[in-house]
This record gives C-alpha cells, structure tokens and sequence, in this order.
C-alpha cells in the first residue's frame, strides 16, 4: 500500500528519464545479497498503481540469463561510490514492459533504517545501446515535421543503454544518500545552496540569472513542449554557454548532477565517445560536446568524490 507521495524535484521529464515522485511504500525486509545487481524485483504496488492511474498497462518483465548479465556487467562499471551506496542502499531493482518513461527512482519506508531505494527500468532498454537511446531521447526535444533536411543525432558509444540510465539513477541515490544537491519539496524555495548548485542554480529548477537564457527556457525540458528542428543548432550553440551538460541536465538540479556524473563516468573512466550532432542536408551545423566546454571542465573536480577509494 502507498503512504503518500512526495515531490523531491519538479523536472519536466513527460515520460523521458527519470520520473520526479519518489514513493513511500510499506516497510522493507532485511537483504541478504551482498551484490545490488542480483536484487531483481516486482516493482512496488505504488509503481504499478502509478502508470494504471495514468492509463498505462504495465507489467513485469522476466530477465533472461542474458538480461541479467547484462544488469551485471553495468552494475560492475559503476563509479566507487555508487557501488559502495547501492550495496547500502539499493532495496531492489525492477524491469517493466509497457512503461511510459523510461526509469523510476522510489524512496522506500525503511522505518528507522537506512534509506532504501528502487529504481524501476523500463525493459526496452535492454535492447538498446546508448547512441541510439540517447538519440532517441534527445530528439524528443525537436519537431522535424516543418523542416526535415535537418537531422539529429547523439553519438554515445555501443554500450548498453542500460548502463546510462543505471549511471543516471544511482547517481539520484547517491544525491539522495549524501545531500550533494540541497534536499527541497519547494519548486521556488531559496535556500542554501551546496557547492554543486552554488552560482549555477538559484532554486531547484530556475538556473541563476546568468545561465538563464530566453531560447533555452524554450526547450523541452523546460517548457514542456518541443522546438522546431531547425532551431536546434542556435540552442546547443546557447547550451555551450553554460555550464550544464545536457538539455536535460537544465530541467532541476537534481538531473544536472547525474547528467554530469553518467557523462564524465562515461567519457572520461569508460573512454566512450558523447557528443549530439545536428546536421542539415547530411551536412553537420553543429555539435554539443560538454566535456569539452570550458565552463563544464571547472565543474568536474567536484566528482573527485564519487572516485575515492
């Protein structure tokens, strides 16, 4: 049964990333797996109550022997720190078929314990890698339907889509577990900002002045609706501008920091490739690659943490 539901971040994800209601649901039972990769799980009641309500037919998907190596080999490329939490921390992880977004971060009641999550994926994942999920997500953002000599794409390498969203969840347990972002329910509260959010954001979901930009507010993930395609090359040009390292990472706080964690993890530990190219007539206009942009690179030592031994 559910508790109640509480809204940690307000991002517009409109069935995208991660879903921004972290669910209370009963008490959780003790673990004795030692390894979060083999915690697989219905999703909680609340999960499936949640996409019903919404018109959804969600239903549990059984992993394969290959699945579930798959789970593996993405749990074992994690950071250090998101190994050592989720073995803390991770309750219980769940696949789902008929799922409108794509991955589900729920706070579990623990009582007095620990904090306890599940991270519900959509199953669909299991088939993809992550250029074609990420060129999939980031075209959401754009309409092609007045101008199709534009094309869009995002080159993220060949490993498992799994791995992304996995990277993306965890690094919200962790937020979660370590306060790294301050902890609000208030879409508008000013409060003391951490040294991740410090002169980058002013609330959980408004950039500060400085990085606010009229074309971006536009986007997707800010204003819910997508842009024409042809405007896409002046947006990432303006992305470029900021510090943020993705179109999504702008929508909270909260996604900033996993977008920049899963993309550093990515590029720089896992040596895979993560730049969005847009091209017209097969020609590129432009490309948005943010470990390259000067106002990104102050902004990595700050993950030196997710790395200690």
């Amino acid at each position: 049964m559910i508790g109640k539901s509480v809204f940690i971040w307000a991002a517009s994800v409109l069935g995208v990333l991660v879903c921004s209601v972290l669910t209370l649901a009963q008490p959780t039972s003790p673990r004795n797996d030692n390894d979060p990769a083999r915690r697989i799980k219905i999703a909680p009641e609340s999960v499936f109550t949640m996409f019903r309500e919404a018109g959804m037919k969600p239903v549990n998907h059984e992993l394969t022997p290959a699945q579930s190596e798959q789970v593996s080999r993405a749990f074992s490329r994690l950071p250090p720190l998101h190994q050592r939490l989720l073995r803390q921390h991770l309750h219980s992880i769940s696949f789902m078929d008929n799922m409108p977004n794509t991955a589900l971060t729920s706070l579990l009641d623990s009582g007095n314990g620990p904090k306890q999550f599940n991270i519900t994926f959509r199953a669909g994942l299991l088939d993809e890698t992550i250029s074609e999920w990420a060129s999939w997500k980031e075209n959401s953002c754009f309409n092609r339907t007045a101008d199709s000599s534009y094309a869009m794409r995002v080159e993220g390498g060949s490993l498992d889509a799994l791995l992304y969203v996995l990277l993306h969840e965890a690094t919200h347990v962790v937020d979660a577990v370590m306060g790294l972002t301050p902890p609000t329910s208030e879409r508008h509260a000013l409060i003391e900002p951490t040294p991740f959010t410090k002169d980058i954001w002013r609330t959980m979901n408004a950039p500060v002045e400085k990085y606010t930009d009229l074309l971006l507010e536009q986007t997707r993930f800010r204003s819910g609706r997508p842009m024409a395609i042809s405007m896409a090359p002046d947006v990432y040009r303006k992305l470029a501008q900021t510090p943020f390292p993705s179109l999504y990472g702008m929508a909270a706080w909260s996604e900033d920091i996993a977008e920049l964690v899963t993309i550093y993890h990515l590029t720089t530990h896992l040596n895979q490739p993560f730049y969005v190219a847009v091209t017209k007539n097969n020609v590129e206009v432009a490309r948005f690659e943010p470990m390259k942009n000067p106002l990104v690179k102050p902004r990595l030592k700050q993950l030196a943490t997710f790395y200690a031994p």
